[in-house]
């Protein structure tokens, strides 16, 4: 695959491919509506055309990722009876999934090798998916009817990518096309460290000048999760403020697992993060030392003897976690009644990385102790650790660089993706409320 377009987009100038395959008598026809090309978090609509009624085959969809890694899945069907399949009508047999499931050959992609996750680094360049249409019912295949390919790209035409290195700050900025200004928002990853910038790249896409912004394993910053200084937040805080393309009414702040504490503390201290969007994460400061103006936040911590492990051998780190509501544990929860902004806390009730649920409850239940109403929470059913924007593959289960060990993050196939197309549009509304600048359609 070469970068941006696959060997089939190269060779055919359309996304729709007819193949004469072993049913000579007519063209097979396979399309993806409204286009080939379309943003990650846009659906696609999969239609096929010029097969027999009752015709059974099996649709294939495959990737590799900017490594090489292979990711795949496939859903087997039987024609209706004009001979025509479409996928957000037709339901699946088995295969991946089964139902009407009109993106499952998407969120249901697997790796080839056991504990990949599958997470763009070059947002610039699409991720390209191959789809493709065999006779029969069969995992294995050499008759070929239709093949063609999704190009599912990050940034929307005229999104700018501008990489930041002002003071201590190692981000990248994206902004959306236009004079603006935008709202402004600032992106945390958790645990993984260094510099992800996809899901920056997307809310770009969709009106909001987003500051991807690493905070560990990146560059000169440190290499492990040791200890944090919300002064260096507070640092690309203020310079997201300041831009020039950058509504001055305050910006709100994204954040998972270990970032969505981060995003806490830092809508808790500093007066001009008006939103902060907590996903799967604690309401305590989770293991690392919290330092801010000679105050220290220690952090919470787990026990290794409630470690539990899968058969094969991936880490299920949810009930060692310290409960924060433990009176030992009190020092580390974050205040967030002393926030003048809004939350969004969002989590899954299968996650298995961490209690998200019980920390969602524990963080709504303080600001009601605190007469506070400035807060949204939901909790999904089925639903793991990683969630993701829409019809991101479901990653259950993946290896972690720094821990050293694949770690069980939870999510039931079709619930987990339902939670993330929610999820997503949760967000956006989220911000777009407390942060102003009307909601926009974007496409490539």
């Amino acid at each position: 695959m070469t970068a941006g377009y696959s060997l089939t987009a190269l060779l055919f100038r359309k996304h729709a491919i007819p193949v004469k395959s072993a049913i000579r008598t007519m063209a097979v026809r396979l399309r993806l509506l409204p286009a080939a090309k379309c943003l990650f978090d846009h659906p696609v609509q999969i239609k096929i055309e010029g097969l027999p009624p009752n015709q059974e085959v099996t649709l294939k969809a495959s990737l590799a990722d900017e490594t090489g890694e292979l990711f795949y899945s496939l859903a087997h069907y039987k024609t209706e009876q004009n001979g025509e399949l479409d996928l957000s009508q037709s339901p699946s047999l088995g295969g991946s999934f089964s139902g009407v499931e009109p993106m499952g050959l998407f969120w249901s992609l697997a790796p080839k090798t056991p504990f990949k996750r599958l997470m763009k680094k070059n947002v610039e360049q699409p991720f390209c998916i191959d789809i493709e249409v065999y006779k029969g019912l069969s995992d294995v295949s050499d008759q070929l009817l239709a093949k063609c390919t999704n190009e599912r790209w990050f940034m929307k035409k005229g999104v700018t990518r501008i990489p930041v290195r002002e003071g201590r700050i190692r981000a990248t900025l994206f902004l959306p096309p236009g004079p603006g200004p935008f709202p402004g928002v600032i992106d945390l990853y958790g645990t993984a460290g260094g510099l992800i910038e996809y899901r920056a790249s997307l809310l770009a896409s969709h009106g909001f000048a987003t500051l991807a912004l690493a905070y560990f394993g990146f560059e000169d910053l440190p290499s492990t999760l040791e200890g944090f200084h919300l002064e260096y937040f507070e640092e690309a805080a203020y310079y997201l403020q300041k831009h020039p393309k950058v509504n001055k009414n305050g910006i709100g702040v994204v954040g998972i697992s270990k970032g969505a504490d981060l995003a806490l503390s830092m809508a808790s201290f500093l007066p001009g993060v008006k939103a902060a969007v907590s996903i799967s994460g604690c309401s305590s400061n989770l293991s690392s030392f919290l330092h801010y103006k000679g105050l220290t936040i220690p952090p919470l911590l787990f026990s290794v003897q409630h470690i539990k492990f899968t058969d094969k051998g991936a880490i299920i780190f949810r009930d060692a976690i310290h409960n924060p509501c433990d009176i030992e544990n009190k020092d580390s929860i974050i205040p967030i009644e002393r926030a003048s902004g809004n939350f969004l806390f969002l989590a899954g009730e299968d996650d298995q990385n961490a209690p998200s649920p019980m920390f969602l409850n524990e963080a709504v239940k303080r600001l009601q102790e605190y007469g506070k109403q400035n807060f949204e929470s939901y909790c999904y059913p089925g639903a793991g650790h990683l969630l993701e924007p829409p019809y991101s593959p479901v990653c259950h289960t993946s290896w972690h660089k720094v821990v050293g060990a694949a770690l069980v993050w939870g999510g039931e196939g079709k619930a987990h993706s339902c939670a993330q197309q929610d999820a997503w549009q949760k967000i956006q509304t989220f911000l777009h409320k407390h942060l102003g600048y009307e909601m926009n359609r974007s496409r490539i």
